[in-house]
C-alpha cells in the first residue's frame, strides 16, 4: 500500500462483538495512530479505502473492507465462497494440520509418565500421561518430528523398598492369584516397609545397603532388582497403553550410572567453574552450583560431602543429553512390541542391539512433564545446560529444554468412597464437597486401574440401558471402555495446567456438559445421521449460500477456526484449547441439528449441503478428539 506508514509489530484481530460490523476487525488503526499522527478512525478509513482498490478484486474470500468509527478495520467474507472451499477441505483428514514442524524436520523429544516401578499409577499418574500423549499427538498432528521417552528410575529408594520387603520382610515373590503385579508391589509391599521404617529404625540400613548394591551391579542384588522393577513396568505399561499411550524409548537410569554419563558432566562442570566444592560452613565437602534468582536459596547441592549424586545430579546427563550438549554413550535393545504395533526401545549401558538411537538426541525441543513441585529442579537442570552451553546457547536452552508443569489431581470425597481402598481415606460419601489428596508412601491414594474399571463400570450401565436389546458383549465392553477413557482424558486435560483438579466419577460421565462423553455422544449422534444418507448423498448440488441460518453460518465458522485452536495449543504447550474448541464445536453441532432438518429437508440442495456439513463436522470432530487421544464412536 502506499500510503507513508507501515504497522509494526503483530497485527492483532477479534470477531466483532456485533455481526452486523463483519467477520473479522483490526486494531492496525490504533498501531499506527503515533507514527501517522492521525486519529484511528480516520486511518481505519483510509485503510479501507486503499485495501478495497485491490483486495476486493484480487482477494477470493473478501467481501467488504470498512473503517468503523471507532477505528477498527473491519472485513466481511464472501460466504459462499469461503463455506465451499472449507466444506471441501474439512473432509480432509489433514484439515488443520498446519505445517509448524517444517515437513519434519523439527524434532521434539517428550518426556512424560515416569512413575517409579515400584507401584501401579494412580490418578494423578494420569494427568501426567494424557497431558504428555496429547503434546507429543498435537506435535505429530502439525508435522513435528516426534519421539516420546519414558524415565524408568530403577536405582532409587523405592525399588529398594520393595527389595527390602522381598529380602527382609519375607514378602512373596508372586503376586496372589488374579492381582497384578503392581498393584501388589505398591499396595502392599510399599506400603507396608514405609510402615515397618517407622516402628524398626534399623530397618533402614537394609534400604541403604540395597541401593548402594543396586547402584553398583551387585550380582547378587542388581539381577534380582532388575527382574522385579520390569514386572512392575510392564503392568505399568498395560495401564498406559489401555489408556491409549505409548512410547518410543524406556530409558533407564542405571543405565545412565552404568555409562557414566554423570561423570562426564561432572568433570565438566568442575573444568569450566559451573561446580564449585566448598571448604566450610554447612555445604562442607559437597559440590555446589549457584544458580542466581533462585527464591528457596541460591545455592543447589550436586553431590554431597558423602560422595552421592543428588537428584539433580541424576536428571542432568539425560536433559543434557536430550538437547544434545552431552554424547550418547548408550546402546539399544527391543523391548516388547506394543499393542499399536509401533516397536519399544529400552537404553542399555552396554551389550545392546545397536548404537544407533531410536530417537533424535540433540532435538529443537526438549519437553518433559512433570509436576509443579518440581518445577525448581528443572529451573536448576536448565540453568547448568546453559552454562554447559556457554557462548554457543544464544539464548536458546531455556526454549529448546522446556519443563512443562502442572498442579496435582485429588478425589472428590464422594468418589474416593465409592472407589476400593476407601477406608484408607477415612472418607464420608455425606460430605462430597470435600476433596481427598493423596500419598503413594502413606498408602493414601486409588489406583488408575480401580478408577478406570469404576468409570467404565459407570458407563456400561448407561450404555446398557440405551441399548436394551443389543446382547453382544464385546460391542457394549468396547463402548464403555472407550466412555470411560474419554470421561478420564477429556476431565484431566480441559482445565488449566495449574489448576489443581478435583476428579469427580459421576461429573466426568455427564452426558451434557464439558465431559468426554458429551463428545462421543455428539459424534455418534452426527453418525446416525450419515448412516441414513444413502444415494442421497449424490443428489443435488453443493450450495453453501443455502447454508444461511445462524446456526449453519456459526458451525461453519467454527470448523474454519481448527487450525487455529492446534496452533495456540502447540504455541502455549496447552492442550486444553483443544478440549475447548472439541466442545464448542459439538455445542454449535447440537444446535445446528435442533434448529435444522438433515435427511428430512425437501429442497434437494439445501439437504445435501446440511448433509455436507455434517460430514465436514464428524470429520473435525474426529482428528480434533484424537489430539486428545479420545477414539470416536460410529454408535453409543
Amino acid at each position: 500500500m502506499s500510503l507513508g506508514y507501515e504497522a509494526q509489530g503483530k497485527l492483532e484481530w477479534s470477531e466483532p462483538p456485533n455481526k452486523s460490523f463483519g467477520d473479522l476487525s483490526f486494531r492496525v488503526a490504533y498501531q499506527l495512530a503515533k507514527q501517522a499522527k492521525k486519529k484511528p478512525p480516520e486511518i481505519a478509513t483510509e485503510l479501507a479505502q486503499e485495501i478495497s482498490k485491490s483486495l476486493l478484486s484480487e482477494g477470493r474470500y473478501v467481501a467488504s473492507v470498512e473503517g468503523h468509527q471507532s477505528g477498527f478495520l473491519n472485513f466481511r467474507i464472501k460466504d459462499s465462497v469461503f463455506f465451499l472451499d472449507l466444506l471441501a477441505k474439512a473432509l480432509d483428514p489433514s484439515y488443520g494440520r498446519i505445517d509448524l514442524g517444517e515437513g519434519g524436520s523439527k524434532t521434539v523429544l517428550v518426556e512424560h509418565t515416569a512413575v517409579n516401578p515400584n507401584k501401579a499409577l494412580h490418578i494423578g499418574h494420569l494427568r501426567n500421561v494424557a497431558i504428555g500423549d496429547s503434546v507429543s499427538r498435537i506435535f505429530k498432528f502439525t508435522r513435528h518430528n516426534v519421539s516420546v521417552l519414558n524415565y524408568i528410575d530403577d536405582s532409587g529408594l523405592q525399588v529398594a523398598d520393595i527389595l527390602v520387603g522381598l529380602k527382609f520382610l519375607n514378602y512373596p515373590e508372586d503376586a496372589p492369584a488374579g492381582v497384578k503385579y503392581d498393584h501388589y508391589a505398591g499396595d502392599s509391599i510399599y506400603v507396608e516397609v514405609n510402615k515397618q521404617y517407622a516402628q524398626n529404625p534399623t530397618l533402614k540400613e537394609k534400604q541403604k545397603f540395597v541401593l548402594k548394591a543396586i547402584e553398583e551391579r551387585d550380582p547378587d542384588v542388581f539381577p534380582f532388582a532388575a527382574k522385579i522393577t520390569d514386572r512392575i513396568l510392564r503392568e505399568q505399561l498395560v495401564t498406559c497403553w489401555r489408556f491409549g499411550a505409548f512410547y518410543d524409548l524406556l530409558v533407564y537410569e542405571s543405565d545412565i550410572i552404568q555409562s557414566k554419563l554423570w561423570e562426564y558432566v561432572f568433570s565438566e562442570l568442575k573444568a569450566r567453574g559451573i561446580a564449585r566444592h566448598e571448604t566450610e560452613g554447612k555445604f562442607l565437602g559437597c559440590w555446589i552450583v549457584t544458580v542466581p534468582g533462585e527464591k528457596e536459596g541460591e545455592d543447589k547441592v550436586l553431590v554431597r560431602a558423602d560422595g552421592t549424586a543428588t537428584y539433580v545430579a541424576k536428571d542432568t546427563p539425560l536433559a543434557g543429553l536430550k538437547v544434545g550438549l552431552i554424547p550418547d554413550r548408550f546402546s539399544y535393545t527391543r523391548y516388547i512390541v506394543q499393542p499399536n504395533e509401533t516397536q519399544l526401545w529400552r537404553t542399555r549401558a552396554e551389550g545392546g542391539e545397536t548404537k544407533t538411537p531410536p530417537v533424535p538426541w540433540g532435538a529443537d525441543k526438549s519437553i518433559t512433564v512433570i509436576d509443579t513441585r518440581q518445577a525448581r529442579l528443572q529451573r536448576i537442570i536448565t540453568h547448568i545446560l546453559d552454562q554447559l552451553a556457554g557462548t554457543n546457547s544464544d539464548g536458546s536452552i531455556e526454549e529448546r529444554n522446556v519443563h512443562l508443569g502442572y498442579a496435582i489431581v485429588s478425589l472428590s470425597q464422594k468418589t474416593a468412597s465409592s472407589l476400593p481402598g476407601a477406608e484408607k481415606f477415612a472418607v464420608s460419601a455425606e460430605e462430597p464437597s470435600e476433596l481427598v489428596t493423596m500419598s503413594g508412601r502413606k498408602g493414601t491414594y486409588i489406583n488408575a486401574d480401580d478408577v478406570l474399571d469404576a468409570v467404565k463400570s459407570k458407563a456400561l450401565e448407561e450404555t446398557k440401558k440405551r441399548n436394551t436389546s443389543v446382547t453382544d458383549e464385546k460391542w457394549l465392553d468396547t463402548v464403555s471402555e472407550q466412555l470411560a477413557i474419554s470421561a478420564v482424558r477429556f476431565s484431566l486435560l480441559k482445565q488449566d495446567l495449574d489448576k489443581i483438579i478435583v476428579f469427580d466419577l459421576e461429573d466426568a460421565l455427564q452426558l451434557i456438559g464439558e465431559t468426554g462423553p458429551y463428545m462421543l455422544y455428539t459424534f455418534a449422534r452426527a453418525s446416525s445421521i450419515t448412516s441414513k444418507i444413502g444415494e442421497m448423498e449424490s443428489e443435488g448440488e453443493l450450495s453453501p449460500e443455502l447454508l444461511n441460518t445462524d446456526s449453519e453460518v456459526d458451525l461453519m465458522k467454527l470448523i474454519s477456526k481448527f487450525d487455529i485452536y492446534v496452533e495456540r495449543s502447540v504455541k502455549m504447550l496447552a492442550p486444553k484449547w483443544i478440549a475447548h474448541f472439541s466442545f464448542e464445536l459439538c455445542e454449535a453441532f447440537n444446535k445446528f441439528y435442533e434448529k435444522n432438518r438433515v435427511i428430512q429437508e425437501e429442497n434437494v440442495d439445501r439437504r445435501h449441503s446440511r448433509i455436507a456439513l455434517v460430514l465436514a463436522f464428524r470429520s473435525v470432530l474426529k482428528n480434533s478428539l484424537e489430539l486428545l487421544g479420545i477414539q470416536t464412536l460410529e454408535r453409543i
